[in-house]
């Protein structure tokens, strides 16, 4: 099975990371789309560009059989678009874990880091909204403007990663906040900070591995065997700290063979 992933940098590798842990016997084309980072500060129009230009380049360069969009943002802007254009390609998106977070949280109080694109989405919206007459939950949002870019020039542990983060989690420090959901993919690139900043008891919630279980089923419909090497390609379209790359990979303590390259190549 031949899978294509895609996200504006390296958060997605997040969700790879999780696959990884479970899913075998396929192909993994990973791009960053660095060129265009980051989404979350794009209009919807140019996301959707975006998100369609990478799917049909995975598409035609590499004959793909899935697609998942490991991107909360881009999943907001076009995975609708992206599913009636192409109804043969088995599609899977990214949405903030705002069920499991009501579900286990003691508090009743639960935060939301994302980007402004997600949490002013329809998607995100309705989900919220269907949700919230199930539980009775107060809800904390906080849009991270700059984080991602924080993330991608390797500053996780900067004073000043750490200091915007003080501040976007103070009020959720002061109300007794539980649990966070981490509405990006880069976001749990910083989850040792976030902890460090809310106290231990802090649950974060993240979405790979619901993802991973999603193409394990999906695939397994289609008649994939989970069996065999997994090859993994890590491309990128602009700029990227490939040390970033090195550092996220050597914290994988599952995986096949990695090969990471420009898209030009």
């Amino acid at each position: 099975m031949r899978v294509g992933v895609f996200d504006s940098g390296l958060g997605g590798l997040t969700v790879i990371q999780a696959i990884t842990k479970t899913f075998k016997g396929a192909q993994i084309f990973y791009i960053a789309d660095t060129l265009f980072a980051p989404y979350g500060e794009k209009s919807e129009e140019q996301i959707l560009k975006h998100s369609l230009d990478v799917t049909n380049h995975l598409l035609r360069n590499h004959q793909i059989d899935v697609l998942i969009v490991a991107c909360n943002t881009a999943t907001s802007a076009a995975i609708k678009y992206l599913r009636e254009k192409f109804p043969s390609l088995i599609l899977i998106g990214t949405e903030p874990g705002i069920k499991p977070a009501m579900q286990n949280t003691l508090t009743k109080k639960v935060g939301v880091l994302a980007t402004a694109v997600t949490l002013g989405g329809n998607k995100y919206q309705e989900l919220l909204n269907k949700l919230s007459k199930e539980h009775d939950v107060e809800i904390f949002e906080q849009a991270c403007i700059g984080l991602v870019e924080q993330i991608e020039n390797g500053k996780i542990n900067h004073p000043e990663t750490v200091s915007m983060l003080r501040d976007w989690l103070k009020p959720m420090h002061e109300s007794s906040v539980d649990t966070i959901v981490l509405g990006c993919t880069h976001y749990p690139l910083v989850s040792e900070v976030i902890k460090d900043v809310m106290g231990a008891n802090i649950s974060l919630i993240e979405t790979g591995t619901a993802i991973a279980k999603r193409l394990e089923d999906l695939s397994s419909q289609s008649g994939h065997i989970n069996d065999g090497e997994l090859m993994i390609k890590v491309f990128y379209t602009g700029d990227i700290k490939i040390d970033m790359i090195n550092m996220i990979l050597d914290t994988w303590q599952n995986g096949g063979k990695i090969v990471v390259r420009d898209t030009n190549e």
